[in-house]
């Protein structure tokens, strides 16, 4: 019977389906126990996995039979896609089953940063009533700047313009005959960071992409802006981002993703003395919901790849 091991959180009626045809390991943890994975991966011919899960050198030696990965979203920065191609192993991201998810999380932050009444729980508690302080702002007739526009800032776009927003929209690699472009005006990258009122990364995390939010991008944005960035860490820099909202330099952010996951105790503290910041821990794209769609979609990825 072939073996599928997966190390992080999937739905249980999912794994459930997988145990009718296939040996499953199952272990939300797993990720973080590398000494126990790697033995489990001996005779393993599928994995699936999350974004804790670094699918490289040390885990591909480890599995000699693997022959697919099955990736619980859609960031691939964890698995080396070279050296899978190499040894002949599919990989298989949950393509648009979380797309949803995201988009609602980013709107979710525009509305908490523009309005702003709702970063203020503790000072409520104290006693305090900063009811004039706490005057925000409406995202209607505000300006969202999506950079990348794949099927998840799309997405995002729909929401935010049944608010009233404009959308300005860069990706040098989306032709510009598609139809999404309906959606968005085509702008260049300069223009989009002076011009919105709130940006998005929508990118995926490489040598071009790595810092692209940096303190030089900061300083051409508006001095009101905010920014989210859900896509991948690393994209923003976070401590130029972090210096910039005490400064005042940026009005504020929302970061679901870091260079660094958890967070170190050392900046964890910096971070504590912001109160125009919102920060999650990737969770963007998990909700009960797309949890069961990527899940799913991950079980037949795999099941139609290993077959019976």
């Amino acid at each position: 019977m072939k073996r599928i091991v997966i190390t992080e959180f999937m739905d249980e009626a999912a794994v459930d389906g997988l145990k009718d045809n296939y040996e499953v390991i199952y272990d939300p943890n797993l990720a973080d126990k590398e000494n126990e994975l790697f033995g489990l991966l001996e005779t393993a011919h599928a994995i699936i996995v999350r974004n804790r899960t670094q699918v490289r050198d040390k885990l591909l030696e480890a599995a000699p039979n693997l022959r697919v990965v099955g990736r619980l979203g859609v960031g691939l920065d964890n698995i080396d896609i070279p050296a899978c191609k190499e040894r002949k192993i599919d990989v298989f991201p949950a393509t648009g089953a979380n797309d949803a998810a995201v988009a609602e999380y980013v709107i979710t932050v525009v509305m908490m940063l523009f309005r702003r009444a709702y970063l203020f729980f503790t000072e409520m508690t104290d006693g305090s009533w900063p009811r004039t302080k706490l005057m925000g702002n409406e995202t209607s007739g505000k300006t969202l700047g999506l950079i990348g526009f794949g099927s998840i800032a799309r997405e995002t776009a729909t929401r935010a313009i049944t608010l009233g927003m404009n959308i300005l929209a860069y990706d040098p690699y989306l032709p510009d005959d598609h139809p999404a472009w309906v959606q968005a005006e085509k702008v260049e990258l300069e223009r989009l960071l002076k011009e919105a009122d709130a940006i998005s990364l929508h990118v995926p995390l490489t040598d071009e992409t790595k810092h692209l939010i940096d303190k030089e991008a900061i300083a051409t944005m508006k001095k009101d802006a905010i920014v989210i960035n859900a896509s991948r860490g690393g994209v923003v820099d976070d401590q130029a981002l972090v210096s910039a909202l005490k400064s005042g330099r940026l009005a504020g952010a929302a970061l679901d993703v870091y260079e660094v996951e958890p967070l170190t105790a050392e900046f964890g503290r910096e971070m504590k003395e912001l109160n125009n910041l919102v920060l999650t821990p990737h969770i963007g794209g998990v909700t009960i919901e797309s949890n069961i769609r990527v899940s799913a979609v991950t079980a037949q990825n795999v099941r139609q790849a290993l077959g019976d």
